[in-house]
């Protein structure tokens, strides 16, 4: 499932616009699968300044560790602080309540540098 209105990375995360210069962040479907069932999740917090490509937080499974990164430059307004309690959430719905954190974007234009929903189903299937 890679729904058609996001943008995505490389690293497996998707981006939501929510404003003209705000995005919510997550993992996709794609990786919470590989990943297994999501224990533990470490985010980043309000007020942190990000760099696109830094690591900004981990997501533990079952099976392993993965680095959380920084989709675009900005600053964190927001964190789904329901996944210290139910990181679970992940899992049952990535692109909805497993939301991860949410950002004002530095420069907004970079938004649309992220890949197309076709452009990351090639690398997942290819």
């Amino acid at each position: 499932m890679v729904p058609e209105e996001l943008k995505y990375t490389h690293e497996h995360e998707w981006v939501l616009r929510t404003g003209a210069d705000s995005v919510r962040v997550g993992i996709t479907d794609f990786a919470q699968t590989q990943l297994g069932d999501v224990v533990f999740v470490q985010l980043p917090e309000v007020g942190e300044q990000l760099t696109a490509g830094q690591t900004v937080g981990e997501v533990e499974s079952t099976k392993s560790v993965s680095d959380l990164f920084a989709p675009l430059d900005g600053s964190v307004v927001a964190r789904n602080e329901a996944l210290d309690q139910q990181p679970e959430l992940i899992n049952s719905d990535p692109y909805g309540e497993g939301w991860m954190f949410e950002i004002t974007v530095a420069e907004p234009e970079t938004i649309d540098t992220l890949l197309d929903a076709d452009a990351y189903k090639a690398i997942t299937e290819g």
